[in-house]
């Protein structure tokens, strides 16, 4: 019997070249579990308040989920946090694959990286070593090289990686953390603060079976996962389309983001052509899946003849579908799934490189960006050979590309002019390929996100107006939280805010124990399997704690780095409709979502004006000594 939770965190100085073992307790990762509390605790604990995200005091923490290790669908996720360089605040990705679960198989719950290497180095960690190698051959390598290389030296051709591509290397401000050649830690820019301390790669493989305390309860719970995910009863069609199943849906609603989210008018056979329903059985190799997981949502493609297309690199998601694509107006799927490759090769969030591309061409389009300054691109919506140029450009910091390599909030202040009004994003961080302006419970999470817009840990309310045969909301994981009346879907008001917060501290709480929300697992299965792995007792309102500690910690590194109420709010197109399409009467009141923003502050005990927790609410948590940390109301 192995459990899910080895208490031991290893720590790794890279200023020394040092490694040690921490050693915490049961209290502790009951308390935190992993991710998002596990990472908060340690940047408030040990990041001076100010401190330089690309500097040698910031902490790059990577933490498995205290499920990673055990065959159960979704459990194998992983988190990695830092001070992000994208925002000034919080930052935290999370990804899937099999690092997180290779880590948990090292005897290690998660690593905290501090100081810098005065050369490339990566980490090469088992259960019987780790050592700090020299790394200096790989930089510069994209990922597959850097995977291919490692691989090799050390023997193991099933190692995982974490690692980062030349966007990290060169400290684009949105690079992103791959695991693998397919998946990312793609928000916060944690790849910039990964190359800052020149550290390449992080090698794992395991030789610890993790089986939990009660294996046969584990195994009765992925049995059941299992053959609900193949008989279509949980997980819909994720496991047989992926993502982005149908871009012609999302028009009819205005969700899909058009030319910037400026325009609602996408042609309807550019939007059936980047839907996987159809490019899939054209262009696809099938479907794969994280360790561990029955539900094989990854798409893999391969292309031929003017964009040469790598499968190894997996294919493209609907953040990618919405980002580089329709965003960028680009409707050609094999120039779109080279984008994704490139942005997997090189490292970089795909998101914020789609929305910074889409807002130079607007910038172009209305005369604020000259060719001279474009290095004689003609920046036009739609083109796919100029998408995937700046691609490359913003990752190697080349020309135009220095421009693109911040936030969009950034990038519009060095345009110039109303340059401001085309930066879609909150606190810097990029808005996802998801319409507030149609899903309203979006437009307070993009807002109040501790990491800056985010659709991971919001609530989508498409179909939350629906009720069940009694009249109860339909949404069964909401119901069973005591949500039970259908909201409109334009609401608001406080049902709409309610909605929202449990939403969120439920999906904090996922971010936690790492589990995937393509998996959806019931509260009370969540507790089955949390115990059986741990040997704990833990209930549900205890688990809801986990998630509320998660977001309220969040919020006070936020507020001790500056940020403030003032940081909770939308750009300037949200306000607005959008010039044709079935958003064009749309627009977010700004009176009323500023009503929902305080009133969201009140339900998670903050007080309601500043957004500041409230000494009771830390106290209830069990964070009182985060008080210190707080500026004074």
């Amino acid at each position: 019997m192995t459990r899910g939770v080895h208490n031991r965190i290893l720590r790794v100085d890279l200023t020394s070249g040092t490694t040690t073992v921490e050693e915490r307790d049961d209290h502790f990762f009951r308390h935190y579990m992993g991710g998002w509390n596990l990472i908060a605790d340690t940047l408030l604990r040990e990041v001076p308040r100010g401190a330089d995200a690309l500097g040698p005091e910031n902490r790059l923490i990577f933490s498995g989920g205290i499920l990673a290790g055990i065959a159960l669908s979704g459990a194998s996720r992983s988190a990695v946090g830092a001070k992000s360089p994208l925002t000034g605040g919080f930052g935290v990705g999370e990804s899937g694959g099999g690092f997180g679960a290779e880590l948990k198989r090292c005897g290690y719950d998660a690593i905290i990286v501090q100081g810098q290497s005065e050369k490339p180095v990566y980490l090469w960690i088992t259960a019987e070593r780790v050592e700090i190698r020299d790394a200096t051959a790989l930089w510069g390598k994209v990922t597959k090289e850097t995977q291919e290389a490692i691989a090799a030296e050390v023997g193991e051709p099933r190692v995982e990686l974490a690692m980062i591509g030349p966007a990290g290397e060169n400290l684009v401000r949105y690079a992103c953390v791959m695991h693998g050649m397919k998946d990312a830690a793609g928000r916060s820019g944690l790849g910039a603060v990964m190359g800052s301390k020149r550290l390449k790669a992080i090698a794992v493989h395991g030789s610890i079976n993790i089986t939990g305390v009660d294996s046969d309860k584990l195994r009765s719970v992925a049995r059941t996962m299992a053959t609900d995910v193949r008989e279509g009863r949980r997980a819909g069609g994720m496991a047989k389309w992926g993502t982005g199943a149908d871009q012609v849906g999302m028009i009819a609603t205005g969700n899909l983001p058009t030319r910037n989210f400026r325009d609602g008018d996408f042609d309807p056979e550019e939007a059936r052509a980047i839907s996987s329903m159809d490019f899939m059985p054209k262009y696809g190799l099938g479907m794969e899946g994280c360790w561990g997981c029955a539900v094989r949502c990854k798409k893999v493609v391969k292309f031929e003849g003017e964009y040469e297309v790598d499968p190894d690199y997996g294919g493209p998601e609907y953040e990618t579908l919405g980002s580089i694509g329709s965003c960028c107006g680009v409707g050609d799927i094999a120039a779109i799934s080279l984008g994704s490759q490139l942005c997997n090769a090189y490292g970089v969030d795909v998101i914020g490189a789609g929305v910074n591309i889409a807002l130079a061409m607007e910038a172009y389009e209305n005369g604020l960006l000259t060719q001279e300054q474009t290095d004689g691109l003609e920046l036009k919506f739609g083109d796919g050979r100029v998408m995937v140029e700046l691609i490359e450009k913003i990752c190697r910091q080349e020309g135009i590309g220095k421009l693109l390599a911040d936030g969009p909030a950034k990038v519009a202040e060095q345009i110039g002019g109303d340059a401001w009004r085309y930066a879609m994003a909150v606190k810097n961080q990029a808005f996802p390929a998801h319409e507030p302006r149609f899903k309203r419970a979006l437009a307070l999470g993009y807002a109040v996100s501790p990491t800056g817009a985010d659709h991971m840990h919001s609530l989508h309310d498409a179909g939350l107006q629906n009720p069940d045969e009694n009249g109860f909301l339909a949404n069964g994981t909401l119901r069973s939280m005591g949500l039970l009346e259908p909201v409109p879907l334009e609401s608001l008001g406080p049902d709409k805010v309610r909605l929202h917060t449990y939403t969120t501290i439920d999906r904090a709480l996922q971010n936690s124990m790492l589990v995937c929300n393509f998996v959806p697992y019931t509260f009370e299965e969540r507790a089955e399997i949390i115990n059986a792995a741990t040997g704990w007792d833990m209930s549900p309102i205890e688990m809801f704690k986990v998630g509320e500690r998660a977001i309220t910690l969040a919020r006070v590194f936020n507020l001790r780095e500056g940020l403030t109420e003032a940081d909770d709010r939308l750009p300037e197109r949200s306000y607005g409709p959008t010039r044709n399409g079935a958003l064009a009467d749309g627009g977010i009141d700004r009176e009323e979502l500023h009503e929902a923003v305080h009133l969201f502050y009140g339900m998670m005990g903050w007080d309601e004006e500043t957004g500041i927790p409230t000494r009771g609410k830390l106290e209830d948590l069990g964070i009182g000594w985060a008080a210190r940390y707080l500026p004074r109301r």
